[in-house]
């Protein structure tokens, strides 16, 4: 890949990860029902060191938690070699602000997403995995 190649590849993906961030939290503070969209079948999410897999138990999860507010403060991107993924393209996204949970006091957090590209009839889209 050249180097203008590499640079346009980062800011696709910069860009691919800022739209899926302000999708995924949108949905965590307003949407929470269509947010395991966002997840494959076999997803894996480690919340505060309690795991949770599969699309009917992140539903399950992600209902029990009390009404939130984020406010995302920072993000970053980084596209993982293709050699490490077998060819799939797959992006980390780290991001970490302020969150209140109804009931709580405000909180720092930090979440890390592993993004792969899934291939629809129309386009490709990023899904968190």
């Amino acid at each position: 890949m050249s180097l203008q190649d590499f640079r346009t590849h980062v800011d696709q993906s910069c860009r691919y990860s800022e739209e899926f961030v302000n999708i995924y939290y949108d949905c965590m503070d307003k949407k929470r029902r269509n947010l395991t969209r966002l997840y494959l079948d076999k997803a894996t999410l480690v919340w505060n060191g309690n795991t949770v897999s599969g699309q009917d138990a992140l539903g399950e999860f992600f209902e029990s938690l009390p009404s939130s507010e984020f406010q995302v403060h920072t993000l970053d991107c980084q596209p993982v070699h293709e050699q490490a993924t077998q060819g799939q393209t797959t992006l980390v996204v780290v991001t970490g602000g302020i969150v209140k949970f109804e009931g709580n006091k405000q909180r720092f957090f930090n979440q890390n997403f592993l993004l792969t590209a899934q291939t629809t009839i129309h386009h490709a889209l990023y899904i968190h995995i």
